[in-house]
C-alpha cells in the first residue's frame, strides 16, 4: 500500500481559514445580511431620485453601516436560537450549536457590528436612518426572534422588521418617514415576505416543529392553509403595486400595468400550491418570489417621478 503524503501545514492553514470563513458567513448570514443591504440601498435610489442628490460617498457609509447591524443582528439571532437551531437538521451544523464558535465570542462580535453599524450611520448619514436601522433591530430581536417560540404571528412581525430595511435607505436619501413613498416601499417589502416566507415555512415544516417553532405550516400536511395565506398576500401584493401609481402622483401609470403583470404569476402560483399541496409547488412559489423581488425594485425605481 503506498504511503499517504504528509499534508503540508501550508494546506491544512489554508482549510483553517476556509472553515473560519465559512463559520462566519454562515453566523453572520451572509446572503440574507446581503438582501437587507440590496433592499437598503434601493430605498436609497428611491430618494435619491426624488430629491435628486444622490451620492457615492453618502450611499458607500449607508451600505456599511447597514451590512454591519445586518450582520451582528444574525448573530444575535442564532445566539438566541442555537438550542433550537441544535435540534434542526437543516442548522444543527451551524457554528453555534456545533461548538466551532464559543458564544462569548459570537456575542461580542455581534455587540461590536450592532453597535459599529448605528453609530456610522448616526454620525455619516443621519439620525432618521440610524433610527430606523435600530428599529430593525429590536424589532428582529426582541419581537420577531422570542414570538417564533410563541405563535405563528411571527412571520407578520418578521415582516415587519424585514419592510424596514428600504426605509433605512429612504431616510438615508433625504426621504420623509411620514410620506406615501416610505408607506409604499414598507408595504412592497412587507407584502412581498409573506408569500416568500410562507412557502419557505411549508418546505421546512419538519425541521420547525422539531426546533419549537410556531409556524402557519405547523399541523398543515396538504399546505392548504400555507396556501391560503400566500394567496392572500400575493393579492394584496399585486394590489398594492397597481393601486399605487394610480392613486398617487410619485409614479409613472405604467407600473401599475407591470405591477399586475409581475403579480399574476404568484398569485397562479399560489393557486397551484393550494391546489396540489406538493412540495414542487411550493418550491416554484418560493423561487418566484425571488424573481419578483427584483423585478419589482426595478420597476419602482425607473416609474419613479
Amino acid at each position: 500500500m503506498a504511503d499517504v503524503p504528509p499534508v503540508s501545514s501550508g494546506a491544512t492553514y489554508s482549510r483553517y481559514l476556509q472553515q473560519v470563513r465559512g463559520d462566519l458567513m454562515t453566523l453572520t448570514k451572509a446572503r440574507l445580511s446581503f438582501l437587507v443591504l440590496v433592499t437598503t440601498v434601493f430605498g436609497y435610489a428611491v430618494a435619491a431620485k426624488d430629491s435628486g442628490s444622490f451620492s457615492f460617498a453618502m450611499l458607500f457609509h449607508l451600505a456599511l453601516g447597514t451590512i454591519m447591524c445586518a450582520f451582528g443582528s444574525s448573530v444575535f439571532n442564532q445566539l438566541m436560537e442555537s438550542d433550537q437551531d441544535a435540534r434542526m437538521p437543516r442548522t444543527s451544523d451551524r457554528p453555534l450549536p456545533s461548538q466551532r464558535i464559543p458564544k462569548a465570542a459570537a456575542f461580542v462580535l455581534g455587540w461590536l457590528l450592532c453597535a459599529f453599524g448605528l453609530m456610522h450611520l448616526g454620525a455619516k448619514v443621519n439620525i432618521f436612518a440610524a433610527a430606523m436601522a435600530a428599529a430593525t433591530l429590536f424589532t428582529y430581536l426582541f419581537l420577531y426572534t422570542p414570538l417564533k417560540r410563541l405563535s405563528s404571528a411571527n412571520t407578520l412581525v418578521g415582516a415587519v422588521s424585514g419592510a424596514l430595511p428600504p426605509l433605512i435607505g429612504w431616510t438615508g436619501g433625504g426621504g420623509e418617514i411620514v410620506s406615501w413613498g416610505a408607506l409604499y416601499l414598507f408595504a412592497l417589502l412587507f407584502f412581498w415576505q409573506l408569500p416568500h416566507f410562507a412557502a419557505i415555512n411549508w418546505m421546512y415544516r419538519d425541521d420547525y416543529v422539531r426546533g419549537g417553532f410556531k409556524m402557519w405550516s405547523n399541523e398543515d400536511p396538504r399546505g392548504r392553509k400555507t396556501a391560503r395565506i400566500a394567496l392572500g398576500f400575493a393579492s394584496a401584493l399585486t394590489a398594492v403595486t397597481i393601486l399605487f401609481p394610480l392613486l398617487t402622483d410619485l409614479a409613472a401609470p405604467w407600473a401599475a400595468v407591470l405591477g399586475g403583470i409581475l403579480g399574476l404569476p404568484m398569485i397562479v402560483l399560489s393557486m397551484i400550491f393550494r391546489w396540489t399541496g406538493t412540495y414542487v409547488s411550493a418550491r416554484r412559489l418560493f423561487f418566484y418570489t425571488l424573481l419578483y423581488l427584483p423585478l419589482a425594485m426595478l420597476s419602482v425605481y425607473f416609474a419613479w417621478r
